[in-house]
């Protein structure tokens, strides 16, 4: 199909670990068609921690995005990875992650957000803070509960909507902690109830190790809530603005986050502000930018071809 089809440029949305797209490359090269591909990346750190794949990673990445007519990456997060590995910037293409803005937006505005409450068994004006993810490891759940405990903001409250390897463990700990009431385990939630559970909320945390970029980001300031999230989390870089719209912690440092708790939860207007203005910074990250983005990569490609193709030129 690539060989056959007579295109302009071939995007391929398979990562290099996909034989699919060695031979869409592959295809492409031959024809003299450039080729257009991206990652979420946003550091070169593996997720299981095995610091061997390092070196490795910085000697064939280089040559792999070399190969490339242009590269997309979702944050300007990955910018900066792409620039470390040695991708000249006229490669380069800021395509940002997005969610359906105007899906999420409806949705939350349908929400009886005291009524949410009310089936939580959480009073209407406490603080309420979100964890959201899948309750695995490197998502580091336990460092919000003992932030959490750390901060010790009186009538405060903590949900953790998702389910996982580590649940048993927080809830027990949550018990050990004297945590018992203040702490809500929601359990698997479909999307169709995420926007009601966001609405619910008033400060929002994404604790991750690993997290290229981390789209629950979008949705949860799509929702109007305020965000604070580990400097390992991609969506940090490019939609997080810090005291305006959210935080930024070191990964891992309970400590900080238990400041930020400290710092928000009992100041109900401001948290009401920051929320409103997450909502606002998502009118510029929408599906809009990213089609933008895209037609821009083509057009890059294409013209990095015609320059290589004008410099061959006697």
């Amino acid at each position: 199909m690539v060989r056959q089809g007579g295109f302009d440029a071939v995007i391929a949305y398979l990562g290099y670990a996909y034989a699919s797209f060695w031979i869409a490359l592959a295809a492409a090269k031959l024809r003299g068609i450039p080729i257009i591909f991206g990652t979420d990346a946003s550091n070169i750190q593996p997720r299981d921690g095995k610091s061997w794949k390092i070196p490795v990673k910085k000697f064939l990445l280089p040559k792999i995005y070399g190969l490339a007519g242009a590269v997309y990456v979702g944050s300007a997060a990955g910018r900066e990875y792409l620039h470390s590995l040695g991708v000249p910037d006229e490669k380069i293409v800021l395509a940002p992650f997005t969610v359906d803005n105007e899906w999420w937006r409806a949705r939350a505005a349908e929400v009886d957000r005291a009524a949410v409450r009310r089936a939580w068994q959480i009073p209407e004006d406490a603080p309420v803070v979100l964890f959201c993810a899948k309750l695995q490891p490197w998502k580091r759940p336990q460092d919000v509960l003992r932030a959490f405990a750390k901060g010790g903001v009186a009538g405060a409250q903590l949900v953790f909507a998702g389910d996982g390897p580590l649940r048993k463990e927080l809830e027990a700990e949550a018990q050990e902690l004297g945590l018992a009431d203040n702490v809500r385990f929601l359990g698997f939630v479909n999307q169709s109830r995420l926007p009601e559970v966001y609405r619910a909320a008033d400060l929002f945390v994404l604790s991750s190790e690993f997290e290229p970029f981390g789209v629950v980001v979008n949705e949860a300031m799509l929702c109007g809530c305020a965000v604070a999230v580990s400097d390992r989390v991609g969506a940090a870089s490019s939609l997080v603005q810090p005291g305006e719209n959210g935080f930024v912690f070191a990964r891992g440092d309970v400590e900080a986050l238990a400041s930020i708790f400290r710092e928000i939860l009992s100041n109900r207007e401001r948290l009401r502000q920051m929320g409103e203005a997450a909502c606002k910074r998502m009118e510029m990250w929408s599906p809009r930018e990213n089609i933008e983005s895209v037609v821009q990569a083509v057009t890059q490609a294409l013209h990095n071809k015609n320059a290589r193709t004008a410099e061959a030129l006697p």
